[in-house]
Protein backbone atom coordinates (compact mmCIF):
# COMPACT_ATOMS: atom_id res chain seq x y z
CA UNK A 1 0.00 0.00 0.00
CA UNK A 2 3.06 2.24 0.79
CA UNK A 3 4.00 1.87 -2.86
CA UNK A 4 0.65 3.02 -4.33
CA UNK A 5 0.22 5.90 -2.37
CA UNK A 6 4.13 7.38 -3.09
CA UNK A 7 2.79 6.36 -6.92
CA UNK A 8 -0.29 8.55 -6.70
CA UNK A 9 1.61 11.21 -4.44
CA UNK A 10 2.37 13.38 -7.53
CA UNK A 11 -1.43 13.98 -8.41
CA UNK A 12 -2.91 15.34 -4.81
CA UNK A 13 -1.16 17.97 -2.99
CA UNK A 14 -2.95 16.16 -0.08
CA UNK A 15 -1.33 12.73 -0.67
CA UNK A 16 0.44 12.57 2.71
CA UNK A 17 -2.53 13.80 4.85
CA UNK A 18 -4.91 11.67 7.20
CA UNK A 19 -7.93 12.90 9.57
CA UNK A 20 -6.61 14.01 12.81
CA UNK A 21 -7.01 12.11 15.30
CA UNK A 22 -9.73 14.71 16.87
CA UNK A 23 -11.21 14.39 13.82
CA UNK A 24 -11.83 11.05 13.54
CA UNK A 25 -12.91 11.13 16.91
CA UNK A 26 -15.68 13.40 16.17
CA UNK A 27 -16.42 11.73 13.49
CA UNK A 28 -16.91 8.12 15.73
CA UNK A 29 -18.87 10.35 18.13
CA UNK A 30 -21.24 11.77 15.40
CA UNK A 31 -21.97 7.78 14.00
CA UNK A 32 -23.27 6.55 17.05
CA UNK A 33 -22.38 2.53 17.09
CA UNK A 34 -25.52 0.82 16.96
CA UNK A 35 -24.78 -2.98 17.32
CA UNK A 36 -27.97 -3.98 14.65
CA UNK A 37 -29.41 -3.32 11.52
CA UNK A 38 -31.73 -0.10 11.36
CA UNK A 39 -33.34 1.83 8.92
CA UNK A 40 -31.01 5.43 9.48
CA UNK A 41 -34.44 7.44 9.21
CA UNK A 42 -36.37 5.64 11.19
CA UNK A 43 -39.30 2.83 11.12
CA UNK A 44 -40.09 1.82 7.22
CA UNK A 45 -37.97 4.80 6.18
CA UNK A 46 -34.69 5.64 4.75
CA UNK A 47 -31.79 3.70 4.56
CA UNK A 48 -30.72 0.21 5.68
CA UNK A 49 -27.76 0.79 8.30
CA UNK A 50 -25.58 -0.57 10.76
CA UNK A 51 -22.83 -0.14 13.53
CA UNK A 52 -21.43 3.75 13.17
CA UNK A 53 -22.93 4.71 10.01
CA UNK A 54 -22.75 2.32 7.86
CA UNK A 55 -25.11 1.77 4.81
CA UNK A 56 -25.66 -1.73 3.94
CA UNK A 57 -27.60 -0.60 1.40
CA UNK A 58 -30.30 2.12 0.00
CA UNK A 59 -33.68 0.93 0.90
CA UNK A 60 -35.13 -0.06 4.08
CA UNK A 61 -34.26 -2.92 5.90
CA UNK A 62 -35.95 -6.58 5.59
CA UNK A 63 -37.81 -8.04 8.63
CA UNK A 64 -34.63 -10.35 8.51
CA UNK A 65 -32.23 -7.66 8.78
CA UNK A 66 -33.65 -5.78 11.33
CA UNK A 67 -33.06 -8.89 13.57
CA UNK A 68 -29.38 -9.16 12.97
CA UNK A 69 -27.24 -7.90 15.29
CA UNK A 70 -23.78 -7.12 15.20
CA UNK A 71 -20.96 -7.11 17.42
CA UNK A 72 -18.55 -4.05 18.45
CA UNK A 73 -15.57 -5.85 17.05
CA UNK A 74 -17.19 -5.71 13.77
CA UNK A 75 -18.21 -2.27 14.35
CA UNK A 76 -14.91 -1.18 14.99
CA UNK A 77 -13.19 -2.94 12.08
CA UNK A 78 -15.81 -1.63 9.23
CA UNK A 79 -15.57 2.01 11.00
CA UNK A 80 -11.60 2.13 10.65
CA UNK A 81 -11.68 0.52 7.40
CA UNK A 82 -14.03 3.21 5.91
CA UNK A 83 -12.20 5.68 7.14
CA UNK A 84 -9.10 4.42 5.47
CA UNK A 85 -11.33 4.25 2.17
CA UNK A 86 -12.14 8.13 2.65
CA UNK A 87 -9.20 9.55 3.33
CA UNK A 88 -7.83 7.57 0.78
CA UNK A 89 -11.04 8.83 -1.78
CA UNK A 90 -10.79 12.57 -0.15
CA UNK A 91 -6.79 12.74 -1.41
CA UNK A 92 -7.64 11.17 -5.09
CA UNK A 93 -10.08 13.46 -5.31
CA UNK A 94 -8.56 16.84 -4.35
CA UNK A 95 -6.20 18.75 -6.75
CA UNK A 96 -5.65 22.24 -4.61
CA UNK A 97 -3.48 22.04 -1.32
CA UNK A 98 -5.83 22.06 1.72
CA UNK A 99 -5.05 22.48 5.83
CA UNK A 100 -5.81 19.43 8.03
CA UNK A 101 -9.35 21.42 9.18
CA UNK A 102 -10.94 21.53 5.41
CA UNK A 103 -9.16 17.77 5.13
CA UNK A 104 -11.38 16.68 8.04
CA UNK A 105 -13.96 18.21 7.14
CA UNK A 106 -14.48 16.31 3.47
CA UNK A 107 -13.59 13.67 4.85
CA UNK A 108 -16.46 13.80 7.83
CA UNK A 109 -18.40 14.45 4.55
CA UNK A 110 -17.38 11.60 2.52
CA UNK A 111 -17.91 9.44 4.82
CA UNK A 112 -21.25 10.75 5.34
CA UNK A 113 -22.26 10.92 1.58
CA UNK A 114 -20.15 9.06 0.00
CA UNK A 115 -17.63 9.74 -2.52
CA UNK A 116 -20.10 10.43 -5.71
CA UNK A 117 -22.46 12.56 -2.94
CA UNK A 118 -19.26 14.91 -2.63
CA UNK A 119 -18.21 14.92 -5.85
CA UNK A 120 -19.91 18.79 -6.42
CA UNK A 121 -18.02 19.55 -3.40
CA UNK A 122 -14.64 18.45 -4.75
CA UNK A 123 -15.41 20.48 -8.25
CA UNK A 124 -15.86 23.47 -6.65
CA UNK A 125 -12.81 23.38 -4.38
CA UNK A 126 -10.87 21.85 -7.14
CA UNK A 127 -11.35 25.38 -8.96
CA UNK A 128 -10.52 27.23 -5.93
CA UNK A 129 -14.04 28.78 -5.32
CA UNK A 130 -14.02 27.51 -1.12
CA UNK A 131 -17.02 29.98 -0.67
CA UNK A 132 -18.99 27.55 -3.24
CA UNK A 133 -18.24 24.67 -1.42
CA UNK A 134 -19.07 25.32 1.86
CA UNK A 135 -22.48 26.86 0.69
CA UNK A 136 -22.88 23.56 -1.29
CA UNK A 137 -21.85 21.41 1.98
CA UNK A 138 -24.63 23.39 3.86
CA UNK A 139 -27.39 22.61 1.64
CA UNK A 140 -26.92 18.81 1.99
CA UNK A 141 -29.24 18.86 4.38
CA UNK A 142 -31.86 16.27 2.74
CA UNK A 143 -32.03 12.88 2.52
CA UNK A 144 -34.50 10.50 0.04
CA UNK A 145 -37.13 8.80 1.58
CA UNK A 146 -40.37 6.51 0.42
CA UNK A 147 -43.35 7.31 1.71
CA UNK A 148 -46.03 5.56 0.35
CA UNK A 149 -44.51 4.29 -2.60
CA UNK A 150 -43.16 7.64 -3.18
CA UNK A 151 -39.60 9.16 -3.28
CA UNK A 152 -39.11 12.57 -1.79
CA UNK A 153 -36.89 14.31 0.49
CA UNK A 154 -36.82 15.14 3.80
CA UNK A 155 -34.56 17.47 5.91
CA UNK A 156 -32.96 15.25 8.25
CA UNK A 157 -31.86 17.20 11.72
CA UNK A 158 -29.14 15.41 12.60
CA UNK A 159 -27.00 16.94 9.10
CA UNK A 160 -28.21 20.87 10.10
CA UNK A 161 -25.14 21.21 12.81
CA UNK A 162 -22.82 18.48 11.05
CA UNK A 163 -23.04 20.32 8.15
CA UNK A 164 -22.59 23.65 9.49
CA UNK A 165 -19.12 22.07 11.16
CA UNK A 166 -17.83 20.57 7.57
CA UNK A 167 -18.56 23.64 5.85
CA UNK A 168 -17.04 25.95 8.18
CA UNK A 169 -13.38 25.15 7.15
CA UNK A 170 -14.22 26.41 3.51
CA UNK A 171 -15.57 29.58 5.18
CA UNK A 172 -12.04 31.18 5.43
CA UNK A 173 -9.74 32.88 3.36
CA UNK A 174 -7.87 30.05 1.72
CA UNK A 175 -4.47 30.72 0.64
CA UNK A 176 -2.71 28.44 -1.76
CA UNK A 177 0.11 26.63 0.53
CA UNK A 178 3.93 26.48 -0.38
CA UNK A 179 4.85 23.84 -3.32
CA UNK A 180 6.27 20.93 -0.77
CA UNK A 181 4.03 21.57 2.03
CA UNK A 182 0.87 19.41 2.89
CA UNK A 183 -1.68 21.83 4.32
CA UNK A 184 -1.06 20.64 7.23
CA UNK A 185 -1.14 23.66 10.35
Amino acid sequence: MAGQETKNSGSSPNASMSMSPGARARLRATEKAVYRYYNDMGKNKGHCTWGAGILEHKGVCSEEELKRKVSVDMVNLEFERRVTDTERDVRRNTKVPLNQSQFDALCSLTYNRGTRGARDTFELVNRGDFSGAADNISRMIKVEIKDGGKKKYVVARGLIKRREEESAPFRVKHTTTPAGESGKP
